[in-house]
């Protein structure tokens, strides 16, 4: 079998959750191709050294530039905070690499668009970690959707809460400053968030924003920092097919861990759902809600264990990956790819805007 060689820049939380998805999509699905772990890359050499060996790379590289020139190298992901995408994402394209990248794409519309122009320019595979997408429920309501089954879409709301900067001697961080992070919460929890609305709703078209920075310093080791970016933001919405639509992400949501949740409403029939209970999703076809579990004999869920066996977070980038492992070998676009992370990034300009001016913005 023909072999995918794969090398991956970040060894911290989403290299982690990128590198297992790796080592275990071949276990469980049933591929094109088999997934070769070749080189991870980082800054420090020792945390790098251990980082290989318990995620199971091959070698370590502490310049993304020499992944560049291997001939090996298929695939470069990119895990690194925002700030690094663009300029590794085009010297990735500009030499013939496949380019897989965390969300949000960029940390700002100008990079997007070069991201996305250098991609497509080079004509390589390219995708976004928009791993949600992946997940059995939300494939499910994206089926009923798809098939009319919910009529006309009137209502989609979108949640996306966590907590732990609500205690303002959290220390600063990468994640609290715009020069690495882009727009803060806005970014990192909204672009998660607005990509769901797209991929299940639609395109949205206008967007009235509202966003909030509760704590504006933080400790750090070199003394208090500030902190530029919103710990919060809410949105309204329009969808190109009419439906209205709101948005609220938070990192400072006390007793929120991971709480992406987003319930959507037709004429028909009504879907909601909650990351926190990923194995379920709530149904209404007339009366009140009813809980499917979505285990088994559904879609991603039938590549793993019987019914009512759950699966879990680290599953849907499992999923993604080998979405991605048949559409590189199809030479077919991967969902999601850098042209809706484009999108999904004119969404996150216009809340900005919208916000600053406060004024509608069109997309």
């Amino acid at each position: 079998m023909k072999s995918l060689t794969v090398a991956i820049i970040g060894s911290k939380f989403m290299g982690r959750a990128h590198s297992n998805a790796y080592r275990q999509v071949n276990r469980y699905f049933d591929l094109p191709r088999t997934v070769r772990m070749k080189t991870i890359c980082g800054r420090d050499p020792i945390s790098l050294e251990q980082a290989r060996i318990e995620l199971g790379w091959e070698e370590c590289a502490t310049d993304w530039r020499t992944i560049l020139t291997d001939p090996e190298i298929d695939v470069v992901d990119i895990a690194a905070p925002g700030n690094l995408h663009a300029e590794i994402a085009v010297a990735a394209a500009e030499a013939g690499k496949a380019v897989w990248c965390e969300k949000p794409l960029a940390n700002t519309l100008d990079e997007a668009r070069l991201m996305a122009r250098a991609v497509a320019d080079a004509g390589v595979h390219n995708g976004v970690f928009h791993n949600y997408r992946k997940l059995p429920a939300v494939q499910f309501a994206k089926d009923m959707i798809t098939s009319g089954e919910l009529g006309e879409i009137r209502h989609y709301r979108g949640v996306y809460l966590q907590d732990w900067l609500t205690d303002p001697s959290a220390p600063f961080s990468w994640r609290v400053a715009r020069e690495t992070a882009g727009a803060g919460a806005l970014a990192d929890l909204g672009s998660h968030a607005i990509d769901l609305a797209r991929h299940l709703v639609g395109e949205i078209i206008r967007v009235s924003g509202v966003t909030k920075t509760f704590v504006t310093e933080r400790p750090s080791e070199k003394g208090t920092m500030t902190v530029d970016v919103p710990d919060a933001a809410l949105v309204l919405a329009v969808f190109a097919n009419g439906a209205a639509g709101t948005l609220e992400v938070s990192r400072c949501a006390l007793g929120r861990k991971n709480h992406n949740r987003f319930e959507i409403n037709g004429t028909n029939a009504s879907v909601a759902f909650d990351l926190e209970r990923l194995n379920e999703i709530q149904v209404c076809r007339g009366g009140g809600f009813e809980t499917v579990q979505v285990t088994g004999d559904y879609p991603y869920a039938d590549a793993y264990w019987p019914t009512g066996h759950g699966l879990g977070y680290e599953h849907s980038f499992i999923n993604w990956v080998a979405d991605a492992v048949r559409s590189y070998d199809a030479g077919t676009p991967m969902n999601p790819d850098f042209a809706d992370g484009l999108q999904t990034q004119r969404v996150l300009q216009a809340v900005e805007d919208s916000a600053a001016s406060g004024n509608w913005q069109a997309i």
